[in-house]
């Protein structure tokens, strides 16, 4: 363990309490401009409002407060080395699940997350919309709200409710387009929903029993999979192998026996 995974690991509950703080903060942002934002196209069906400006700052300016000599990556453009070689790194995503937001869809929230040697160690979810503050990190566990939370017992893939994401600008032919269709006659349902860290967030609560995508950056990542982990269950890449949060490959899963049964069934769409 370097010495700067023992400053954070030391003082978990410090972490946890400022990052909540800031999620709380750009949350507030986001509900502050609801209806009022402007909206301009990063690409299409990329969206970008005044918004995601506003919470990033937000949530910059109480995590750089409390931690200055700390590294910073936000989705809007956002990319500041630390006061030293390694330092811990703020990933942040103000607005994840923009596309909901902009539409009225109460489906989005502010992610935050902490990156020590290229690991996610802690994480803070906000869901503005029905006041969900959900928090992980060693020794402290998952909670929501300040409760305790887990995922689910569900074993089977047919018997789960799970969750895709999907590249933008896809078509019937793309490789996650035809993941999605092989689970979706196998699982009870599957479902996309338009925010990978609320979908995180979902898992390691029970709510849902799965979820992967391979189009998902590190700022929709970081916050949610200690979650997971810390909520007891696992993650991996889509085909089974070992998780990075700077790669764009994700499955996570309640931890049961289902999650090798998943992987199998993604495996085999990669092949049809």
């Amino acid at each position: 363990m370097s010495g700067q995974a023992e400053v954070v690991l030391g003082d978990v509950e410090h972490h946890l309490a400022v990052a909540s703080d800031a999620a709380r903060a750009g949350g507030a942002e986001l509900v502050s401009w609801a209806g009022r934002f402007s909206v301009r196209e990063k690409g299409r069906a990329d969206l970008v409002t005044d918004a995601d400006h506003a919470s990033q700052a937000a949530v910059v300016a109480v995590l750089d407060a409390a931690f200055p000599e700390y590294a910073f990556l936000g989705e809007e453009g956002l990319s500041r080395e630390g006061a030293s070689p390694g330092a811990p790194r703020w990933v942040i995503d103000p607005l994840d699940g923009t596309s909901n937001y902009v539409h009225g869809f109460p489906y989005y929230g502010v992610s935050i997350g902490l990156v020590v040697d290229a690991e996610p160690v802690l994480g803070v979810v906000y869901d503005p919309c029905r006041d969900e503050l959900f928090a992980a990190g060693p020794g402290v566990g998952a909670t929501c709200n300040g409760g305790p939370i887990s995922v689910s017992g569900c074993e089977a893939v047919a018997s789960s409710l799970l969750v895709a994401s999907l590249p933008r600008n896809t078509d019937p032919e793309d490789v996650a387009v035809r993941r999605f269709l092989t689970a979706l006659p196998l699982a009870e349902s599957v479902q996309r929903t338009g925010s990978a860290a609320l979908n995180l967030c979902y898992v390691a609560a029970g709510r849902l029993d799965g979820f992967w995508s391979t189009s998902l950056k590190p700022w929709d990542q970081a916050g949610g999979v200690p979650l997971v982990t810390e909520a007891g269950g696992s993650v991996s890449t889509v085909a089974g192998g070992l998780f990075s949060v700077t790669e764009p490959d994700l499955l996570v899963t309640n931890g049961t026996a289902m999650h090798g049964e998943l992987v199998e069934i993604l495996r085999l769409s990669r092949s049809a």
